[in-house]
């Protein structure tokens, strides 16, 4: 398919993959530039031009912290950044339609891009799935709130222009898909941390309802009550609390009216990006959100987690979510001195905290679970450093499976598609350091794309990821990850206090030992739902 496509704006034409039954179209605007009076206003109409757009390089990353464009090959920046790319081997859109795969990148809402060579979709569309990136703006261009901004706008609201960038892809998506092989009644938006908070928030948002038929979310699906919920790049702020904090970052800038504050630079708004953190929201712990995130606003998002899951306002999609081995503050048992020696170097918005001596364990134990921890410290003991860092982990292990788990029944109270949930385990290259199941560490297993030059691959890596790569496509395809040849993965069941292991096994692993889960099923209840 390298014959020009016609979408809304115009004839775009892309290019050949490395496997050359594959064409790629990079950098197609979805919408009009967000710049002048387009900064804080709910995205536009691309504009349409004449002749063929060559689609042939990404687009800018939208702006963000300075020195960031390494997770984009050193991509510029620019405000004129709303673009999307798309991976597809149907020659002709004559062809069966094929499901599509649309990928939000992550980065705490504050970094990244659809450009990262992570998320290259040859692999994908090899599977016969079409399969789409893109940009969306981030920081304070994407999620920043003000009671001028909420006057001006007919919702009375403001603070999810990120988020409308992912609404107007998925219409763009509808409209356009079918022209490039793919079929636009079976999307499957799927996304990593701050792409799998997305997921989450577009999931639960009226204006996506019908725009995507199963969600993918890649790290922290997370019960209404698990207090986690709160910094991760899960967490949302309410309209009041974005405005206010929204208006003294304004203040802070000399911006006084919505006049001068779309006339700063876009460099001026920026600063501060990488350390601007939300100090206010109880965590149970020294973890804190990033700043800039969606806003619960009445019109994009209506409710929150509790109070969506509870009256079953939720969009009917199927999900698959899950959670990794060394993320979420587990860190493998080699990398224990590393992550020591870092201290608080380590810390960032969003960032869980890591207790890997005896002294900081037991007093974060104590902070979290307040009457409850002289249990939990029976139930994880610890005497020595060691000791406590292990325990430390098994707790923030037990702790994600067993949310995950909760935060399935919820959903599935009153949704009728079927969900399944994973524990990625395996050991993935990490360069001339650990291999570990960490944060991210799954992406590149399921989009087929093992790194080169950061560590050295081996036949099991290949294995692995081709049934990740399989189970994807499978579940974009079905709405099931279930196979031919792929060991089997069960849906998500209330009879079964269980998780599917991805990576280092393969198969249903218990969410804890039972005291434990028991445990952890109290402590939840004692906690504000969210």
């Amino acid at each position: 398919m390298q014959q020009p496509v016609q979408t809304e704006a115009g004839l775009v034409r892309g290019l050949p993959g490395r496997d050359r039954s594959v064409t790629v179209f990079r950098g197609i605007p979805y919408a009009a530039p967000p710049v002048g009076e387009l900064r804080w206003r709910p995205p536009r109409p691309p504009v349409p031009w004449a002749g063929v757009y060559e689609a042939v390089r990404f687009g800018p990353m939208c702006p963000q912290v300075p020195g960031s464009g390494r997770d984009g090959n050193d991509l510029p920046m620019s405000e004129d950044c709303l673009r999307l790319n798309v991976w597809t081997a149907a020659s002709t859109s004559d062809e069966p339609p094929r499901p599509v795969l649309v990928w939000i990148h992550g980065g705490g809402f504050r970094v990244g891009t659809g450009g990262n060579a992570r998320y290259d979709g040859e692999a994908l569309a090899r599977r016969q799935v079409v399969v789409v990136t893109f940009n969306y703006r981030l920081g304070a261009f994407g999620f920043l709130a003000t009671p001028g901004l909420s006057a001006e706008s007919p919702h009375h609201a403001s603070g999810n222009y990120g988020m409308l960038d992912q609404i107007a892809v998925l219409r763009w998506v509808r409209r356009n898909i079918a022209r490039f092989g793919g079929d636009p009644e079976r999307v499957t938006l799927a996304g990593q941390a701050a792409g799998a908070g997305s997921v989450k928030f577009l999931s639960m948002s009226p204006l996506a309802k019908g725009l995507f038929h199963r969600a993918v979310a890649q790290s922290h699906a997370r019960h209404s009550r698990d207090p986690d919920l709160r910094y991760l790049c899960t967490s949302y702020r309410t309209l009041a609390e974005a405005e206010q904090s929204g208006a003294r970052y304004a203040t802070g800038r000399g911006a006084r009216t919505l006049g001068r504050l779309r006339s700063l630079p876009w460099p001026r708004l920026v600063e501060g990006d990488a350390s601007a953190v939300d100090g206010a929201v109880e965590t149970g712990g020294p973890a804190k959100p990033p700043l800039f995130r969606p806003v619960v606003d009445g019109w994009v998002l209506p409710a929150g987690y509790d109070e969506t899951y509870a009256k079953g306002t939720q969009n009917d999609v199927g999900f698959l979510a899950g959670s990794n081995l060394d993320e979420g503050g587990a860190v493998p048992a080699d990398a224990f001195a590393e992550y020591r020696a870092l201290g608080r170097r380590s810390w960032r918005p969003g960032a869980p905290p890591v207790h890997l001596t005896h002294q900081d364990f037991t007093a974060a134990s104590r902070l979290k679970f307040g009457a409850l921890a002289d249990e939990f410290l029976r139930l994880y003991p610890a005497a020595t450093d060691d000791e406590a860092a292990h325990a430390h982990c098994a707790a923030v292990r037990d702790n994600a499976r067993i949310s995950t788990w909760l935060w399935a029944r919820d959903w599935t109270a009153h949704a009728d598609r079927p969900v399944y949930t994973y524990f990625w385990t395996y050991a993935a290259p990490a360069g001339a350091g650990i291999r570990r199941a960490s944060h991210g560490s799954e992406i590149d297993f399921v989009w087929g794309n093992l790194p080169d030059g950061t560590g050295e691959s081996v036949p099991e890596d290949h294995r692995v990821a081709d049934i990740m790569t399989g189970y994807w496509a499978n579940f974009a395809a079905t709405g099931d990850p279930n196979g031919p040849g792929l060991p089997h993965w069960p849906a998500w069941s209330s009879g079964a206090e269980t998780v599917m292991e991805l990576g280092a096994g393969f198969g249903p692993v218990p969410l804890a030992e039972p005291p434990r889960l028991d445990f952890w099923k109290r402590f939840f209840l004692t906690q504000q739902p969210w």
